[in-house]
């Protein structure tokens, strides 16, 4: 598997657009060779440099395997009705851009197929995923976007 995205490469930075101190749009990300059997895709992304523990960014889970691309600024309104979403770190279910504190930060996008569909209660969390997702992952990878505030 492989994820990519047109806005930065991995371990590259990511632009002001997609952060907090931008427009806190959800960068556009497209992925291929997905593992054969796959019956749905999970999306994390996560920082794990912030100061209190890792800040969950974005959590998306039910995304059909025909699916293979997310359109940049993606909001909850605007998901198909089958892709799930869970509550990050600030409490609401939509993409939140980088904003650290300072320092250069990490943000983890991490894919996930899936040998299942996920079933979830109203507002999971990104515990809550991880759990169902136990002994149904055929395949992941992660791609690695930096951000530092101006």
């Amino acid at each position: 598997m492989k994820l990519f995205s047109s806005a930065f490469a991995n371990f590259e930075s990511i632009p002001p657009l997609y952060s907090s101190e931008g427009d806190n749009l959800s960068p556009p990300l497209r992925w291929q060779d997905i593992p054969a059997g796959t019956r749905s895709l999970a999306l994390i992304c996560e920082d794990p440099d912030a100061p209190q523990g890792t800040w969950d960014h974005w959590i998306l889970y039910n995304i059909p395997p025909t699916v293979s691309v997310l359109a940049e600024g993606l909001t909850q309104s605007q998901l198909p009705p089958e892709i799930r979403s869970g509550v990050n770190t600030a409490g609401t279910k939509d993409y939140v851009g980088p904003n650290p504190p300072s320092g250069t930060h990490r943000y983890f996008f991490k894919l996930y197929a899936l040998d299942t569909v996920i079933q979830l209660q109203e507002d999971p969390t990104k515990v809550d995923l991880i759990k169902a997702m136990n002994s149904h992952i055929l395949g992941e990878t992660t791609l690695v976007g930096v951000y530092e505030r101006k």
